[in-house]
């Protein structure tokens, strides 16, 4: 483990449903990023090619058999990640050229094997010689976005060591899985990647005890999407109404340090690439009055089994 890092999170706006426009985009922050020195960088909910907040948005989303929805999902699925794929390929050579970890939300299309034909709201993980590190798929999509995504497995439910230190990461409603967090915790993080569409209040609140819990830095990372971004034949009238750059993702992004406390306070409302150096010593301080993978533990009272294999594997 470093000593000390500097981090980055790209807190902005994809170009929704355009997979092409949104890595085209993200390569420009990534270099962004760099340039301010960031040798770790993490983008938001499935950043490419962006949170389907027309879930939340729409009173007709989840209408049986509704054409408008119908639509926005096919091309949802033509725009998502096939992993690994070009789109992959493209990260993990930025990643090699710039020497930066690269942690990104992304909809995943599966097109063989178990699972084909499943949109996933997957994290990956890419290290600075340009490999895949992990990928994880979330456990269980929240409650509308069961219409969008299949249920993820553990097969990347863990930490992975690279340069900045052995990196994790935990997609939005999963931070009040207790067993996800547990393995996690167990997998010996230093730093998290939380990632949400906006991190409100409660996701700063499971952020924050994330960070106290596991003795671990947190980026929470939030992104931005106006009231216009919505697919027009679902977006609300009411909240498209003469408020075209109103904003309904709202960033929230913010860095926690190992006591909960805040590195850097949540930025609402902005376009940014956050910066900051993290002190990775930290960690060892915190571990003296709390290890939830040491001295608190007590494998002799808990028994925590994981099933690694990939859904739909044995």
């Amino acid at each position: 483990m470093p000593e000390r890092i500097r981090v980055g999170i790209i807190q902005s706006s994809p170009v929704f449903l355009n997979l092409e426009a949104s890595l085209a985009k993200a390569i420009q922050q990534i270099e962004q990023a760099a340039t301010k020195g960031a040798q770790l960088i993490a983008f938001g909910e499935t950043w490419l090619p962006g949170y389907p907040a027309w879930l939340d948005h729409s009173p007709h989303a989840a209408l049986w058999n509704h054409e408008p929805t119908r639509e926005v999902f096919a091309q949802l699925r033509r725009n998502s990640v096939v992993v690994p794929g070009k789109e992959t390929e493209t990260l993990g050579e930025v990643a090699r050229e710039l020497g930066v970890v690269i942690v990104i939300g992304v909809n995943e299309r599966v097109e063989q094997g178990a699972g084909n034909g499943t949109l996933y709201n997957s994290l990956l993980t890419f290290g600075t010689d340009g490999t895949l590190l992990n990928h994880h798929r979330k456990l269980i999509p929240t409650y509308t976005e069961r219409l969008v995504w299949g249920q993820g497995d553990a097969a990347g439910l863990e930490a992975v060591e690279t340069s900045a230190g052995r990196v994790g990461g935990l997609v939005c409603w999963e931070h009040w899985m207790p067993l996800a967090r547990q393995a996690l915790h167990t997998s010996g993080e230093h730093i998290h990647i939380a990632v949400f569409p906006t991190v409100h209040e409660m996701h700063q609140i499971a952020s924050r005890h994330y960070a106290f819990e596991g003795r671990c830095f947190v980026l929470a990372a939030g992104l931005l999407m106006k009231a216009k971004d919505l697919p027009a034949g679902l977006a609300s009238a009411s909240e498209l109404a003469g408020t075209p750059e109103k904003l309904l993702l709202r960033g929230g992004s913010c860095i926690i340090a190992p006591d909960g406390s805040y590195v850097v306070e949540p930025v609402f409302d902005e376009e940014l690439v956050i910066t900051a150096q993290l002190d990775l010593t930290l960690i060892d301080k915190e571990k003296m009055t709390l290890d939830v993978s040491g001295h608190y533990y007590r494998p002799d009272v808990f028994d925590l089994k994981i099933n690694r294999g990939a859904r739909g594997e044995n």
